[in-house]
């Protein structure tokens, strides 16, 4: 049996039918330093509350998967070091060993999905690195987007992959990728990835519902919503292009490869970008969050 913990404030939620929305814990402890995890932590959550919705943060705390965290396991995990950094592939083990583990985007879904929540707000999700034709490097969440049926808000693609080809396995492995309120992908980061989006809505209860007919139809899996950065915030695609391309040259020489990939070009970026690339990461997942806690409430007002 999995060893489930709801926090309080979840448990309430659940008993009350209120709308849920799930959260995933590396951006805590591998995102960015304390105490800005912490508080941008606390700061996703409260959009959350905001919006209608309660926020449920995942991890895993000496063995124990916890669905929503009080704030003394939040301060706790983003003071951590050494915390395993945890996907499909190594979360029973995590959980078989007592350890503890922060969430990403696949096990964070698996772990919505035994709590019954039917949406997560993420910054960005994994997909085709850019070399996988040599490498095979292909993130999990795509796999898990196909088979476990969560809606994920993100701010599309993470800009550092080859975003066509994650795009067509996307396409290959029928999971709909919707763009809210746009007719092109959005890059994280940026607005624009001058790819035109498979599927455009601009409602949250016609995503909601979408979500719904899939199961009713039997199909596994869940959406993309793929949610644009606030304009204000975005860093243009043109001047990320370049820093992109020098942060990949610079992995290479050094050999970085598999799982070390993401979080050094992610670090090399926020220097390349003088912090910019941070400050707009918390502000596409702030606004993922909010769009987020509309579509769990559409959720539950069909329920």
């Amino acid at each position: 049996m999995i060893d489930l913990r709801f926090s309080r404030e979840v448990e309430a939620a659940r008993q009350e039918g209120r709308p849920l929305v799930a959260l995933e814990s590396t951006i805590i402890t591998h995102g960015m330093p304390w105490p800005r995890n912490f508080e941008t932590a606390r700061q996703v959550e409260a959009t959350i509350r905001e919006a209608g919705a309660t926020p449920a943060t995942i991890a895993i705390l000496d063995g124990i998967l916890h669905v929503g965290l009080e704030p003394d396991q939040m301060e706790r995990l983003a003071r951590a070091d050494g915390v395993r950094k945890v996907s499909r592939a190594d979360l029973a083990l995590c959980l078989a060993e007592g350890a503890t583990g922060a969430t990403t985007v696949a096990a964070t879904m698996i772990a919505a999905r035994h709590a019954g929540i039917e949406v997560f707000a993420t910054g960005g999700i994994g997909g085709v690195h850019r070399g996988a034709e040599r490498t095979w490097d292909v993130s999990a969440d795509l796999q898990e987007l196909a088979q476990t049926p969560v809606t994920v808000v993100a701010a599309g693609p993470k800009a550092i992959l080859d975003l066509p080809r994650t795009l067509e396995v996307l396409e290959t492995l029928g999971v709909p990728v919707i763009a809210f309120a746009q007719d092109e992908l959005p890059a994280f980061w940026s607005r624009r990835s001058g790819l035109r989006a498979p599927q455009r809505l601009d409602d949250p209860a016609l995503i909601a519902r979408a979500h719904r007919l899939r199961a009713a139809l039997g199909l596994p899996g869940g959406q993309l919503v793929a949610n644009p950065i606030p304009e204000a915030d975005e860093i243009p695609a043109e001047t990320l292009a370049p820093l992109i391309e020098q942060a990949q040259a610079e992995a290479e020489r050094a050999g970085i490869a598999a799982k070390e990939v993401t979080p050094f070009l992610l670090s090399r970026l926020l220097e390349l970008t003088g912090g910019r690339s941070l400050e707009a990461n918390i502000a596409l997942v702030l606004n993922n969050a909010r769009l987020a806690a509309r579509i769990a409430r559409s959720l539950a007002e069909m329920a």
